[in-house]
Order: structure tokens, then C-alpha cells, then sequence
């Protein structure tokens, strides 16, 4: 169910109070559920690689510098400028977090989700320790909604890591890209949020919240990411005390 209390807008505490202001929508729902996968997965957010998946990165913007070039190109905003750029939310995690490793932006249409996942993958296989994965879009605007439709504001991050300790319920997952079409997805998160850009994300997360084992993210034309989920083995610590498990 949907929270009656919820904010009508994310409000990234990261931010300096300007630019929390300044930033707009796709960037602060996507630097909201960022910290939020960080803190849940108890990892310190400036030390983690990341990877920011988009479909669309802010529409409204694009509209908005498309009018005005059209009309009265003197007048583009600086600052909407400098937030028009697909690496707007990657840039602007780096500086509220204080994260010096690199930062990664992808779009690939539908696919953008599965694919930063295959890049979040690939940078763990060569070496990285964890890796954030964040997939956001928020809604079209004048003439790109009729070519680009996307509804609402949809964000979804995830922390994946080689060693899982200290995360809250860690999954161990598997990914294997192949042919085929994605099924269409009707878990409860994909009802609440379909019409949005990034809704491709959610046949993970109603997995994940679902407890079910699989589930297939649309990895392009006539491509699909089959995911496998399984809780992750408990890890034992031995200290002079005592045992945990």
C-alpha cells in the first residue's frame, strides 16, 4: 500500500540545502534510495563505485532547453543546463558523498536497468569489493511524452557486493543474458509504477520482496536477463567470546 504520509518530493539529505533545491526530481529520488540501499546494505557510501541507469535522465529539462532554444535561445539557464546532462545524478552522488571511486551513467532505452546491472556485474568480476546500482526515471514532458512516455518518479538501488556481511537479509544472485522477450510483469510495485520509464527494474524488486527465486529484466531487442535469487549462506565469525552467526 501506498504510504499516506509520503513525501510529495524526495529530499536527498546529502545535499547541502541549495542544491537539494536546485536538484531536480530524477536526481533527488535518485540520490534518495542510493543512501538508502547504502545504509541498509551497511556500507559507507563514499567508498563505493557506482552505477546510474537511466532511461530518459531528466525530461522535463530536455523540453524545457528545447522550447527555449527554439524561441529565445539567450535566455537557457545555467543552472538547468548543468542538470541536463544524463551524468547529472552520478555527479551529483560523487559530491554529497564525498565518493572518489568512479561513477558510472547508462541508458539504453528499456534495457537501461539490465544493462547497468550486467555493468555492476562486470566491475565486480574485475575485482571491485561492492558496487552501487541505482535505476531512476521520472516523467516526459511536451512533445517527448508522445514519443517517449514515462510517468510518475520511479527510483530503485541495490548494493551488490562479493562478500554480503553486514547487509540486512543478503541474496546471493546470478545473472545470465540470452535471447528471448521479457514477460510482462504484474507484481504488486510493477501495478504502482508501470507507466514509468524505469518500471523495467521492478521484476527484481517484486521478486526480491516477494521472496521468489527468479526473474527476467528486459536486456534489450530480443534479449532478456534471467536472475536467480537465493538467500545468501550465513557467514560465522569467531571472536574470544562468543560465536555469531
Amino acid at each position: 500500500a501506498m504510504p499516506g504520509d509520503a513525501p510529495t518530493r524526495p529530499s536527498p539529505q546529502l545535499l547541502a540545502p541549495n542544491e537539494r533545491r536546485r536538484a531536480p526530481e530524477t536526481v533527488a529520488v535518485a540520490l534518495e534510495v542510493a543512501l538508502a540501499a547504502c545504509q541498509a546494505a551497511g556500507r559507507d557510501p563514499a567508498s563505493l563505485p557506482s552505477v546510474f541507469a537511466s532511461t530518459h535522465g531528466e525530461l522535463g529539462i530536455t523540453d524545457y532547453m528545447c522550447r527555449t532554444l527554439a524561441t529565445e535561445p539567450r535566455t537557457i539557464s545555467p543552472t538547468r543546463f548543468h542538470n541536463s546532462v544524463h551524468n547529472a545524478a552520478a555527479g551529483y552522488w560523487t559530491i554529497g558523498a564525498g565518493a572518489m571511486a568512479a561513477a558510472t551513467a547508462i541508458s539504453a532505452l528499456h534495457a537501461s536497468f539490465a544493462q547497468g546491472l550486467l555493468e555492476a556485474l562486470a566491475q565486480l568480476a574485475d575485482g571491485a569489493p561492492a558496487v552501487l546500482l541505482v535505476g531512476y526515471d521520472g516523467a516526459s514532458a511536451g512533445p517527448l511524452a508522445g514519443v517517449t512516455p514515462s510517468e510518475g518518479l520511479l527510483g530503485g538501488a541495490l548494493v551488490l557486493a562479493r562478500d554480503p556481511s553486514g547487509g540486512r537479509d543478503p541474496m546471493t544472485l546470478a545473472a545470465t543474458l540470452g535471447d528471448g522477450d521479457a514477460p510482462a510483469n504484474d507484481g504488486p510495485l510493477a501495478r504502482l509504477a508501470a507507466g514509468n520509464a524505469m518500471a523495467t527494474m521492478l521484476p527484481l524488486f517484486d521478486a526480491l520482496a516477494a521472496g521468489h527465486a527468479s526473474a527476467v529484466l528486459d536486456a534489450g531487442p530480443g534479449r532478456v536477463l534471467q536472475l536467480s535469487l537465493v538467500p545468501a549462506p550465513a557467514t560465522r565469525t569467531v571472536t574470544d567470546e562468543s560465536l555469531h552467526a
